[in-house]
């Protein structure tokens, strides 16, 4: 983090807090105690009302007086900024996001306590990634050139060297927008498909990347409209996924859903971790493929 963010940082978590000790401070942004005070004089010099409180719960604190406007922003919309904030800090997490958290909390003097809770599993495999992603996320930034081994969904790896531009979570999936020296063209890398992601020197950003990665960052599928049978057992991942209107009751302990799916391996890997509580009723090609898909994994216990 640059001097200038740690400053601005430090006012707006002392609007937040009566006292900050200088151990919080060098904790919070991973810098000496001699870095923090050297700050505080910093602020003082700019006329910014910092004073320092001694004594067991001594530290740094802020002159009541001194307040942002905060007009533009009402206390339910910090409210449901720390909602956004707090259920995107569980999936990826770095200093910079614990700052912003930090920021705007001290928009306000009221200890706020948001009613919308927002909560993801921390599989193994997600903490993992974490570290992937902040590698991304500062070659991003300082355009550093990456490269690394890709395996793609047939299980063919490739060595990829790639200019990285955006970092897109879909479906709690990560992937990587970015220009592949190798392909010299835009192309989307899933993030769980990478192997041995390392720097590999820097690249000038490419001015046409916007309106190109539009196009790259979304796959477009082939859909095929499909009807199943539903146990009520499953039914509420069916509407919470494709909405009340797609499932309708045929009797107390079924219902028929009409969803639209891809033609491919993904499709009947989703509906056969359903079990026997889900049935293909139609149409005709689309359950003769599943079933070769069933034949095929049946045949490795024979």
């Amino acid at each position: 983090m640059k001097k200038i963010e740690r400053l601005i940082s430090i006012v707006m978590i002392l609007l937040q807090k009566e006292v900050v000790s200088a151990s919080e401070f060098s904790r919070l942004f991973n810098v000496t105690k001699r870095t923090i005070q050297r700050d505080m004089e910093t602020l003082s010099y700019a006329n910014i009302p910092i004073f320092a409180k001694y004594g067991a719960a001594g530290g740094y604190a802020l002159m009541e007086e001194y307040k942002f406007d905060k007009r533009l922003l009402n206390h339910k919309d910090i409210e449901n900024i720390l909602v956004a904030l707090g259920g995107f800090e569980q999936l990826i997490m770095n200093q910079e996001i614990q700052t912003t958290i930090q920021k705007i909390k001290g928009m306000t003097s009221v200890d706020i306590s948001p009613k919308l809770d927002l909560t993801f599993y921390d599989w193994p495999g997600r903490s993992q990634i974490k570290e992937d992603i902040l590698l991304i996320n500062q070659a991003i930034e300082n355009n550093w050139v990456l490269k690394f081994e890709y395996v793609d969904q047939n299980g063919n790896k490739t060595y990829r060297v790639v200019e990285p531009y955006k970092l897109h979570l879909r479906e709690l999936h990560w992937y990587i927008f970015g220009y592949s020296l190798e392909r010299e063209d835009y192309r989307t890398f899933k993030l769980m498909r990478i192997l041995n992601i390392q720097k590999d020197g820097f690249f000038v950003p490419r001015s046409d990347k916007e309106f190109k990665g539009e196009k790259q960052t979304i796959d477009q599928q082939n859909l095929v409209s499909v009807q199943l049978l539903l146990d009520i057992a499953v039914r509420d991942q069916f509407i919470e996924r494709y909405g009340k209107k797609a499932v309708t009751e045929v009797t107390a302990r079924s219902y028929l859903a009409t969803i639209e799916l891809p033609e491919n391996q993904f499709a009947y890997q989703f509906l056969a971790g359903f079990g026997n509580k889900v049935k293909i009723i139609k149409p005709n090609g689309f359950i003769d493929k599943y079933l070769y898909f069933m034949e095929e994994a049946v045949k490795l216990y024979k």
